[in-house]
């Protein structure tokens, strides 16, 4: 099971959060199920931290986000503003000594990432990206499998992740403008979760990539656009496989459609987020069905099944053993798997060869190690 860090003796976590949308709401929560207290929330405005406080259930509202990044009663900032903000206020909570977990895109580029990356390892914090999507058990026992050799020699990947709300052109939001969301939107905000998971799962890395990208409308809601809402990408992984991989935010009826299937020599694995019990296993004499049971899973797998078998599990199931990894951390324990800010500057890097790759009809990039 997933340690809560009540039980590490070494006091309770208290939290503070920069942010009061759909996203705060999710880390409360986790944070809560932790053992964490919600000490204090601040958004852009006072007023709006006031009403983001009283929602979220906290102690109080700060007036800004330099207020409860110096707050001497928070040990842990959770980082979920838009992505342009993302670096300068995770710089700010790591020089102020908090430990740090910070929405993806851990920064608008791969410099900053990595700057980002650098100051947590050199000033000892804790500083995690949400790559949730490792926390689903059945992407563990694939992952476990995997390890094991039981796939075989990795020959080809057919992965993706489509969702639809931004179909429509009088769909609209603050990422589609590169100034608030970063020079990508569909493969820094979906593409980047879904390389990590391919990463995490088949132990090794994208070595090179090919990449198309495309812009259905010009302008949402009278608003100019100048980020993608596709991206199709062929990849070669490090021991030569390969891969194709297509995100889209305009997938009509698709609401969180992350795909991953794998295909080894001997055994096929795939995994599909919208049903998180399941593993489907191929195999050229029969296939199976796994679905997940915590009395037939590989331990790490185990260590974050809440449930016993048969009472779904899914996304926030996902997202607090996450934040629970977080907290054990700041404890002083090593959980296995955890996203930390070097895996955000992987995430940047990526995204930045994906875009140079478009940039120019597609020619294959090499990705930086």
């Amino acid at each position: 099971m997933t340690t809560d860090v009540t039980d590490t003796g070494l006091g309770t976590i208290r939290t503070g959060i920069l942010g009061g949308g759909f996203m705060a709401r999710v880390h409360r929560t986790a944070a809560r199920d932790a053992g964490g207290e919600l000490r204090a929330v601040a958004t852009r405005s006072a007023s709006g931290g006031r009403d983001a406080a009283q929602a979220l259930g906290a102690d109080r509202a700060e007036s800004d986000a330099a207020a409860l990044l110096t707050a001497a009663d928070i040990d842990v900032v959770h980082i979920c503003t838009p992505n342009a903000t993302h670096a300068a206020l995770a710089l700010q909570a790591l020089n102020a000594g908090k430990h740090v977990v910070c929405e993806k895109p851990l920064a608008t580029t791969a410099e900053d990432a990595k700057l980002l990356a650098d100051a947590a390892a050199t000033g000892g914090r804790v500083a995690a990206v949400p790559f949730i999507y490792r926390y689903h058990p059945m992407v563990r026992e694939a992952r476990a499998r995997v390890a094991r050799g039981e796939a075989g020699d990795l020959l080809t990947l057919d992965c993706s992740y489509l969702q639809d709300w931004m179909l429509l052109s009088s769909d609209d939001d603050w990422r589609v403008r590169s100034e608030s969301g970063g020079a990508s939107r569909a493969f820094a905000d979906i593409g980047s979760h879904l390389c990590d998971l391919i990463e995490f799962v088949i132990g090794e890395r994208i070595r090179a990539l090919s990449a198309r990208t495309r812009r259905v409308f010009s302008e949402r809601s009278g608003h100019a656009v100048d980020t993608e809402d596709i991206v199709a990408v062929l990849i070669e992984t490090e021991s030569g496989a390969l891969g194709t991989l297509l995100i889209s935010q305009m997938a009509a009826g698709r609401k969180n459609a992350l795909t991953l299937e794998l295909h080894g020599s001997r055994q096929s694995l795939r995994f599909e987020q919208e049903r998180p019990e399941e593993l489907w296993i191929g195999m050229r004499g029969e296939s199976r069905l796994l679905l997940r049971d915590p009395a037939a899973s590989a331990p790490d797998s185990v260590r974050l099944q809440r449930l016993p078998a048969g009472h779904s599990m899914g996304y926030q199931d996902a997202f607090n053993g996450f934040v629970a990894d977080v907290y054990a951390a700041i404890a002083g324990a090593e959980p296995d798997g955890l996203p930390t800010f070097a895996d955000g500057y992987r995430s940047a890097v990526l995204t930045e060869a994906v875009l140079a790759s478009a940039a120019d009809s597609g020619r294959w990039v090499e990705v930086a190690a």
